[in-house]
């Protein structure tokens, strides 16, 4: 799977919501295009080595990462540079 070109402002933006708790992965997807798998990816890649295995057993299983395994929809804080 090949990532897209992304410039460093955007990649500092991806990591940040991927280490947000509360931001899905359909978020990022909405607003930067990219999948869990590419988000897993450039993870990868622009961590180091243990810092992607913690965020990687971080993630694993968590609910609040997956939309449709969230019990909650509304009431809960979002970032303003978060468009969905």
């Amino acid at each position: 799977m090949k990532l897209p070109d992304l410039d460093s402002s955007t990649i500092d933006r991806v990591i940040e919501m991927a280490w947000e708790d509360r931001t899905p992965f359909e978020a990022i997807n909405f607003q930067f295009g990219l999948s869990e798998e590419q988000v897993i990816l450039l993870m990868r890649r622009e961590m180091k080595p243990s810092s992607f295995r913690m965020w990687r057993k971080r993630v694993a299983g968590r609910k609040t990462k997956h939309r449709q395994q969230r019990a909650f929809v509304v009431g809960r804080f979002k970032s303003q540079n978060q468009n969905l």
